[in-house]
């Protein structure tokens, strides 16, 4: 019988933690659904390799930081598999560039000329979507497809088996999956999404100075957010 665990790319601090998931029947089906979309000729956001992306970047013992966003950036060479952001030449995102105004304000950085935040990533927040791939040009198209289960085993994961992870919900999306964090374990900050959509609620929310202070009472590093 072959190993359902063998054919997943994914760093293996993350493969071995989430090893119950791999042949599970929500993970195989999300996985005939992929390779139908692709032999079906539909575009698929990121490309296969990035898909796990968040994981390869933030190894499971190393995350100390958790942002959730929603599914990927639907336009062609846009995502690659972190939420919020994008490869260095591609514009920034409006969300993007609301986060940026909230860490100026905030922390006095300067505003990036980049979107990307593999910086970010290679501190130790895990830039987590909800969803993890999407159709070209197709918001929310692999809503319900079995991501969610997935990033909810993730969230169950951490949750279970770590304790003092700081927790960024930015949205309603990200603070419905955030209920499954265990309050008196770990902190949870929640803010208004910030797309441009919530018209400026996200604005005040100082998370950044906030996980900084949260860091160095636990004795951690504190997060260099400029990127």
């Amino acid at each position: 019988m072959s190993d359902p665990a063998a054919s997943v790319k994914i760093e293996e601090g993350w493969k071995q933690a989430l090893m119950s998931e791999w042949g599970k029947p929500y993970f195989k089906d999300l996985k005939a659904f992929l390779l139908e979309e692709r032999k079906q000729g539909i575009r698929v956001f990121p490309p296969g390799s990035l898909i796990f992306n968040a994981f390869n970047k933030t190894p499971y013992d190393k995350v100390k930081v958790v942002i959730i966003g929603q599914d990927p950036y639907h336009t062609p060479g846009a995502a690659h598999g972190l939420c919020f952001s994008v490869p260095r030449d591609q514009r920034i995102p409006p969300s993007l560039r609301n986060i940026y105004k909230e860490m100026q304000d905030d922390i006095g950085t300067t505003i990036p000329k980049h979107g990307n935040l593999e910086k970010w990533a290679d501190q130790g927040i895990l830039l987590l979507n909800s969803i993890l791939t999407v159709r070209a040009g197709q918001a929310k198209s692999h809503h319900k497809k079995g991501w969610e289960h997935f990033t909810g085993a993730v969230l169950n994961k951490l949750n279970s088996d770590r304790q003092n992870l700081i927790f960024l919900l930015w949205g309603r999306p990200a603070q419905k999956l955030g209920e499954l964090i265990d309050p008196s374990r770990h902190y949870k900050l929640t803010a208004a999404h910030p797309s441009p959509l919530a018209r400026g609620a996200y604005f005040g929310s100082k998370h950044f100075s906030q996980t900084n202070a949260i860091l160095e009472k636990l004795g951690k590093e504190p997060i260099d957010w400029q990127v």
